[in-house]
């Protein structure tokens, strides 16, 4: 991929981005180039990663052939009512702006092919969980474009976009969950004698080890669970007092929240 990328607004999110397309040679730092507001903003992605930065978004979009869109959603419309014009059927858009339908986008860009994205915050470690929806004027290579570019930082799901809010409730406010979960495991050992940061680290790297348990052998969780759990033993004592806690209830109503929430700001509740 050999087509210069864009990036209007350079927080932690489009860094993570670029950083992974760097590395994993999706492209060049040459090819990447930033749109940010902030100068101290500027000089710090220019010294860590390498690529052109500026304060004008309309270089960015002059220059590129794919252009991120990576500001706050309050910001999203300001940003566009100004430079929307600018985009051309040569451009694709990648908007990462949690909340901002295709549709509103498509009438601030009507010329841009759009793809809407929901990452999620592990992006900054390389370890993603997305999804993404076309716009009306995609297309299949779009799709595909899009999806090599989001994989350079985890892994990545086309869906249609009536699912984003559901992918916002899970995968987009998931991390919360989980942090609550080491944090609470942590707080577990801690009561049970162990220092705080052997306690975190261990409870942290079994969040891991069982997530990556189930990416690489793609088992059922439940099979999973059964595995560890022997009869009579300590697995099982503990899963009973979860279950009669209500955790797993309680995380099925935190994503249908989550998602539901996601779409009220969707709509400006």
């Amino acid at each position: 991929m050999t087509a210069k990328i864009g990036f209007i607004g350079a927080g932690n999110m489009a860094e993570a981005l670029m950083r992974g397309l760097i590395e994993r040679g999706v492209c060049s730092k040459e090819d990447i180039i930033a749109g940010e507001i902030f100068e101290l903003r500027r000089e710090y992605i220019t010294k860590t990663l390498g690529v052109q930065t500026t304060a004008d978004n309309r270089t960015v979009i002059e220059s590129s052939d794919t252009v991120f869109l990576a500001v706050k959603p309050q910001h999203i419309r300001s940003v566009l009512e100004d430079l929307g014009a600018l985009f051309t059927d040569k451009h694709l858009v990648v908007s990462i702006v949690a909340g901002i339908p295709i549709k509103d986008l498509q009438e601030l860009m009507p010329r841009a092919r759009i793809v809407r994205v929901m990452p999620n915050q592990p992006c900054m470690v390389m370890a993603s969980a997305s999804a993404f929806s076309l716009g009306p004027t995609a297309t299949v290579e779009d799709a595909e474009a899009v999806k090599t570019m989001l994989e350079a930082v985890g892994i990545a799901y086309r869906v249609d976009e009536t699912l984003l809010d559901a992918v916002t409730g899970l995968s987009g406010s998931g991390p919360a969950y989980a942090y609550l979960i080491i944090e609470a495991l942590s707080d577990g050992g801690v009561l049970m004698g162990l220092p705080r940061e052997i306690s975190t680290m261990l409870a942290a790297q079994t969040l891991l080890g069982a997530a990556k348990t189930i990416l690489d052998t793609g088992a059922h969780p439940g099979q999973m669970k059964d595995i560890v759990s022997s009869p009579g033993g300590t697995t099982m004592a503990g899963l009973q007092v979860l279950e009669e806690a209500g955790i797993r209830g309680a995380l099925i109503d935190a994503v249908q929240a989550a998602t539901e929430r996601s779409g009220e700001l969707g709509r400006g509740d």
